[in-house]
């Protein structure tokens, strides 16, 4: 398992210089975050960031928030304009170096929380989602929410959805089979791998056509192109937030398939009513078992991509939230920790096996 660290470029008040000093750390991942939808990744850009880790002694191979046109999502006409320049991005990619591309489908909004700073007992804060809150919201004065789409005006916002309404869960499935049919045999001859994120959180919002919540739409997935360059991102926070979900048995069917090609690692605290907060990443904070998680990656012998996702905000520190230095360098430092403990154990219990006579 090759541990990562998210980096949101030059902007990022968090240095490379700082992550560097992250023991164990294999490399950063990152994207080009100002980009509007579909335009064209150039390579000069993506290889700034590239040689950007590789001067502080990281690797970037994974990049993340490769978005989703909402003319692919809907199905329009316009998709076939787009494609090439998707295209173009994958060769961009693939010419830099680039090995894993981590993206969504979700409608309009990408992931969702009601609160960025939602105070713990211990003084930290964190992200957290609310249904309730999310219910009584008047789409039309806008969403002032975190992940909702804020690039959009409330009438772009109405419009958008007024669209949508008409969109089955059907529909969003035949346009994610475009997308990918059009796009894994491209990734499959650059040797680039796709990695779809499920929907954050895996519910439905709003009516929206959400499509990637439980194991069987991942199975789904995978079966429109069978391919490894058609892949999974799997978020144990993400899927863990719906308790149905058994996040073990996703790594279980889909790792040992070699179809999981990136893993955001975290914890959540979920209520009775499905509410929750991410809280730190052992499992005594949260609803998930992540040492059964981490063993799940190392009995499929995962040795893919993984990175802390979120993290509380802990010891003062400001910034992105979801995203300071202190409390995910602890989360890589514990998740490393539980993949080592889990591989001497093994070694020791193999050594303790009696030999067969010759």
């Amino acid at each position: 398992m090759k541990m990562i660290f998210r980096w949101h470029g030059p902007k990022d008040p968090i240095s490379l210089q700082y992550i560097r000093q992250i023991p164990g750390l294999y490399g950063i991942v990152s994207s080009l975050y100002d980009l509007p939808l579909g335009e064209v990744w150039p390579g000069e850009r993506i290889q700034v960031l590239t040689g950007a880790a590789a001067a502080h002694g990281l690797r970037m191979e994974v990049v993340d928030s490769f978005r989703v046109h909402e003319e692919i999502k809907l199905g329009r006409p316009g998709r076939e304009k787009l494609m090439p320049q998707y295209i173009s991005t994958l060769k961009n990619l693939a010419a830099s170096g680039i090995k894993v591309v981590c993206y969504n489908f979700m409608p309009v909004f990408d992931w969702t929380r009601t609160q960025m700073e939602f105070p713990l007992s211990d003084g930290s804060n964190t992200l957290s989602f609310e249904a309730e809150r999310v219910e009584q919201l008047d789409v039309s004065k806008g969403i002032p929410l975190p992940g909702w789409g804020t690039r959009y005006t409330p009438e772009k916002l109405q419009a958008l959805l007024d669209e949508y309404a008409s969109v089955t869960t059907e529909q969003m499935w035949s346009n994610l089979e475009y997308f990918l049919s059009q796009l894994v045999p491209v990734a499959e001859e650059l040797g680039l791998k796709l990695a779809l994120h499920a929907d954050d959180p895996p519910r439905p919002v709003f009516g929206l056509p959400r499509i990637i919540k439980n194991i069987d739409d991942h199975r789904r997935v995978l079966d429109i192109v069978d391919s490894t360059a058609n892949g999974l991102t799997l978020c144990s926070g993400t899927l863990g937030s719906d308790l149905r979900n058994d996040v073990p048995s996703f790594i279980n069917e889909f790792a040992a398939r070699k179809r999981v090609h990136f893993v955001h690692l975290r914890n959540v605290k979920v209520g009775e009513n499905g509410d929750f907060y991410e809280s730190a990443h052992l499992t005594q904070c949260g609803s998930l078992d992540m040492a059964e998680i981490v063993k799940a990656l190392h009995d499929a012998d995962f040795q893919g991509y993984a990175r802390p996702d979120h993290g509380r905000m802990i010891w003062g520190e400001t910034g992105v939230p979801g995203y300071g230095l202190y409390d995910r360098a602890l989360g890589i430092m514990y998740l490393q920790g539980l993949w080592e403990g889990i591989g001497k154990e093994k070694t020791r219990a193999l050594a303790q096996r009696p030999r067969v006579a010759a």
